[in-house]
């Protein structure tokens, strides 16, 4: 069941943060080889589900996730090493004793190191307090700054003024990080609204990415990008019980939300309907079927070569779809976006141009 992983061909530069459901983790084993080595992606585990292991043992070669397994209580199911396929885990602060100790053994198995977790909502002690837990980590998991991977996670950000509450949240732990050599540093955030269900129907609406919104105002902090996919980033939110069909398209500053009822009852002539529209929309991508797996499966639905599929396929399509519009709208520089270790005092980008050093005197935490 242990996949030939091998090492990555290049360093990740986008973190997502997926549910582990069968819909994202679909959409991962479809990844295009070769843009797997440049994902780096979190799973959030709720329950270990009988097709979880199976489809993280089948994922392509070069995409090494990491699970948070936070929400199962103390077990043989949270013990990662238990699973028997390559993962990193992900660590918060406020973990127990006796996991931290088996999570540093599932790290010290697959030789990956781990992801350490700070919520913006949660994690607000106060740098000396920060510190103190993350060497409480460390001591109990056996491990080092170096080993470990950042992940800022400021959590729900559906409108500006969630933005402007977030900014100063992220860089006041930011400015905290260049206290430590960490392997890596990511801001992540989710926009997607907790509920769908009072959208229009049989019309494309659009709802503002307010997560890539908030990166682009970090960008002189010169850290690596993460969202949540197409789903929401509040925990245990969940989509009600919603059968139309529906798929979440990302484009640059949006998604645009297929949700169809149109055309009678059955599911796949709804869905039909619902790809064909899409296809002739202005943001479908000039690759067309070829830009995904997901937009692959789009234009067979939508020429009616195969049938309406359910809730977790849709979600896959549209998480597909997601993982490849953000690796092409974000840079991929060798040693930029994730690659290199964070430097106390470590240089910033200029405003606006993530990955770019500036001159002038280094920026140290006091």
């Amino acid at each position: 069941m242990v996949p030939a992983h091998g090492g990555r061909a290049a360093e990740p530069v986008y973190r997502p943060v997926l549910n582990g459901r069968r819909g994202e983790l679909e959409a991962l084993v479809h990844l295009d080889k070769a843009a797997a080595p440049l994902l780096a992606p979190v799973i959030d585990v709720h329950a270990v589900e009988s097709c979880t292991v199976d489809l993280l043992g089948r994922l392509p070669a070069g995409l090494l996730p990491s699970i948070d397994v936070t929400m199962l209580p103390d077990g043989p199911e949270s013990e990662l090493v238990r699973w028997g396929v390559p993962v990193m885990p992900v660590i918060g602060l406020a973990e127990s004793n006796r996991r931290l100790v088996a999570h540093g053994a599932a790290a010290g198995v697959y030789d990956r190191g781990a992801v350490l977790r700070l919520r913006t909502g949660q994690d607000r002690a106060g740098p000396d307090a920060t510190t103190a837990a993350a060497e409480r980590v460390w001591r109990l998991a056996r491990l080092v700054p170096e080993q470990c991977d950042l992940l800022i996670d400021a959590g729900d950000v559906c409108c500006p003024a969630d933005v402007r509450v977030a900014e100063p949240r992220v860089r006041r732990l930011a400015e905290w990080a260049r206290r430590h050599a960490w392997r890596s540093v990511t801001v992540a955030a989710g926009g997607m609204p907790p509920t769908l269900a009072r959208l229009p129907s049989d019309e494309p609406v659009r709802l503002d990415r307010f997560d890539w919104r908030l990166w682009q105002r970090l960008a002189d902090l010169g850290v690596g990008y993460g969202d949540y996919g197409v789903d929401c980033a509040v925990p245990g939110s969940g989509e009600p019980a919603d059968r139309l069909p529906t798929l979440r398209y990302t484009t640059d500053e949006a998604w645009w939300i297929y949700r169809w009822s149109r055309r009678g009852g059955r599911g796949d002539e709804r869905l039909a309907d619902l790809c064909r529209t899409l296809v002739a929309a202005p943001h479908w991508p000039a690759a067309g079927a070829g830009f995904s797996w997901g937009d692959h499966e789009i234009v067979r639905r939508a020429r009616r070569c195969a049938g309406a599929g359910s809730p977790a396929n849709w979600l896959a399509w549209s998480t597909s779809h997601h993982l490849a519009h953000v690796l092409a709208a974000l840079p991929h520089p060798e040693g930029e976006q994730g690659g290199g270790t964070w430097h106390a005092g470590q240089e910033a980008p200029e405003r606006g141009r993530p990955g770019r050093s500036r001159g002038g005197e280094t920026r140290r935490a006091g």
